[in-house]
Parts: structure tokens; C-alpha cells; sequence
């Protein structure tokens, strides 16, 4: 097993200097961090973050790395996780990345801490994925793909999703369809949007002035967001939320208003989470497999690691709900 000694001696400098670029520090330029990094993949090397006397070579544990663990779309995935995890005898471990590489969540990645890691956070740069992803230490990626032979992507249908909703309220007689989001961070994010985007399009509808974006993906934004519009009048007949949880923020808003939903305004959703089928009106939505993608991931975290062959890219379908917070126009 190669050692810090082999990396500072491949790479012509001192253990000290390849102490500091391993562990992020600022004292190694960026040049030469990146070429003791190359030099450590090349060699092989994986840092271990536990005891230095801890003799085992597995964990038995996996890692799940989000960027927020509080909202209600984390259950399902969650479950989906664990009882693939708790079924091979191992512990899952879920972690924040807040904080980007200078979380305990990139620790996890970088030092032999867990066995694998299942990744669904995007303030985790590619750099730090490919440095992370070994022969032993698969990395399952969530929503976005990276080449790499030790990682694989799993992502949602995301487009054609939103195209499916926007599609239904246009044959639901809609023409004025308003898209409510948070500033996109994420490709995730993006598609949604073009879904929505290529089906107006589709049918010569513009989107232009109805694209509204900014703040997070929640029930207070998607509140604020219903209700700035609201004070501007001339309200769309229907309006597209990027999540369930913005939609239901704006059922509130609505609500307060005395619109009424799907009477006056008809409301969609998207990720199909619990909390959709039981608020009133009971949202219509677009379902992502969030169980079947969580097991589907720990599932190939396992095949990897007992040495199986698995594909590198995996895209799940999504499917239109149904429910009655749409009507029809025509």
C-alpha cells in the first residue's frame, strides 16, 4: 500500500508538503496541490481517517451525503438506502455538506472513513468526486453524472417530467402557464425548467415573463413568491411549481387570497412527496422514484464493492399524478 513517503518521493517534494495538499491547506500552492494529488491517484494512495492502528480493511458502514437532510424529499430516499444497507449487515451514515470541502462530508470522501458513498450534494465539486472514487471505494452520484470508471450516476427523467405537467395543463385548456422556481443551482434544476419551456414552445405558447426564479426550493419561498404575484395582478390561469414543497407554500398563499384552487388558478407540483395527496385541494404532481432510487443506489454500491459489473449512467422514469388541483379550460 502506497504511503506518504512514496507520494512526496514520486512527486520531488517533502512529507510535509504532502501532508498539507492531502489535508486542503493553504500553505501548498494550487499547482503543486494539484500535482501531489495526481501523483497520490496515480499511486493509488487513500488516505485513512480513522486510527492509524485500526487494523480492519472494511467499515461496514456507507456514507450518504446531502446538502440539506431537513426536507420531506430525504425520507423516501433515505428508507430506500437503508434497508438495502441494513439487509448486507452495514451501518448508513448521512451527513450535511454544508460548508463544501471544508465539511465533514468531504472528509468522509477524501480519508477511508466508510466504504463507499452515495452522493446527493452539489456544493461537492467534481475535483473532489474524482479524487475521492477508488477500485474500493465506489461513489454513487445523484442528479449529475462525472466520468469516471469508480462513479455512478443515477438521475431522474427531470425533463420530460416537467414536460408531462405542462403538457396536461395545455390540454387542459391552459395557454398563460406560469413556472414558479428557486435560483437553479443544480442541471436538475435546468431541466425542469426546459421541460417546461419545450412544451409551451411546442405548442406556440411563450414562456417569456413567466419564468419567475429566485430564493430557495421551499414552502416559505413558494409563499412569497404567490403572493409578490398576486400583488401584481393579472394572474396566470395555471402555475407550474418546481417542487411539491413550493407548490404547497403557494396553496397558502392562494388560499389567503380567497383564490380559489383549481377554480380560479390550477396548481402542479413536482417530486410527489407525502404531505401532496393529503393538503387541500390534494396536489397534482410529478412522482420521482425517491425509494426505488435510494435502493437502487446502496444496491450498486454493493455490486461494485463485491466486484460485479454495473453500468456507469442510470436515468429512472418520473410519472404525472393526478389529483385536483387542476381543472380544465376548455
Amino acid at each position: 500500500m502506497a504511503t506518504i513517503k512514496d507520494i512526496a518521493r514520486l512527486a520531488g517534494v517533502s512529507i510535509s508538503t504532502v501532508s498539507y495538499a492531502l489535508n486542503n491547506d493553504t500553505k501548498v500552492s494550487k499547482k503543486t496541490r494539484e500535482r501531489i494529488l495526481a501523483t497520490a491517484r496515480e499511486l493509488n494512495y487513500q488516505k485513512n481517517g480513522i486510527a492509524s492502528d485500526l487494523k480492519r480493511s472494511s467499515t461496514r458502514t456507507i456514507a450518504l451525503i446531502v446538502t440539506d437532510l431537513s426536507g420531506p424529499y430525504y425520507s423516501e430516499l433515505v428508507k430506500g438506502i437503508q434497508e438495502v444497507t441494513l439487509s448486507k449487515g452495514y451501518d448508513l451514515l448521512a451527513c450535511s455538506s454544508v460548508g463544501g470541502e471544508t465539511s465533514t462530508a468531504v472528509k468522509f470522501l477524501t480519508e477511508k472513513r466508510v466504504d463507499g458513498a452515495i452522493v446527493l450534494a452539489h456544493n461537492i465539486s467534481e475535483e473532489i468526486i474524482l479524487q475521492s472514487a477508488r477500485a474500493k471505494f465506489p461513489v454513487i452520484l445523484l442528479d449529475r453524472k462525472v466520468e469516471s470508471e469508480y462513479v455512478v450516476s443515477i438521475e431522474v427523467d427531470n425533463e420530460a417530467g416537467s414536460h408531462m405537467a405542462a403538457e396536461y395543463l395545455i390540454k387542459q385548456g391552459h395557454r398563460d402557464i406560469a413556472y414558479i422556481s428557486g435560483m437553479a443551482i443544480s442541471e436538475l434544476h435546468f431541466m425542469r425548467i426546459r421541460g417546461y419551456e419545450r412544451a409551451l414552445q411546442e405548442h406556440g405558447l411563450n414562456s417569456k415573463n413567466r419564468l419567475h426564479q429566485f430564493g430557495l426550493f421551499n414552502r416559505e419561498n413558494g409563499y412569497s413568491m404567490t403572493k409578490m404575484l398576486i400583488a401584481q395582478g393579472k394572474l396566470s390561469s395555471a402555475f407550474m411549481y418546481a417542487n411539491d414543497e413550493m407548490a404547497i407554500g403557494g396553496l397558502m398563499a392562494f388560499k389567503e387570497h380567497s383564490i380559489k384552487v383549481p377554480q380560479d388558478v390550477s396548481v402542479t407540483g413536482f417530486d410527489d412527496i407525502e404531505l401532496a395527496k393529503y393538503v387541500r385541494p390534494a396536489l397534482t404532481t410529478v412522482l420521482q422514484p425517491k425509494y426505488e432510487r435510494g435502493a437502487l443506489a446502496a444496491h450498486l454500491i454493493f455490486q461494485i464493492l463485491e466486484g460485479q459489473d454495473t453500468e456507469p449512467y442510470y436515468i429512472l422514469p418520473t410519472q404525472l399524478v393526478m389529483r385536483d388541483s387542476v381543472s380544465s379550460k376548455a
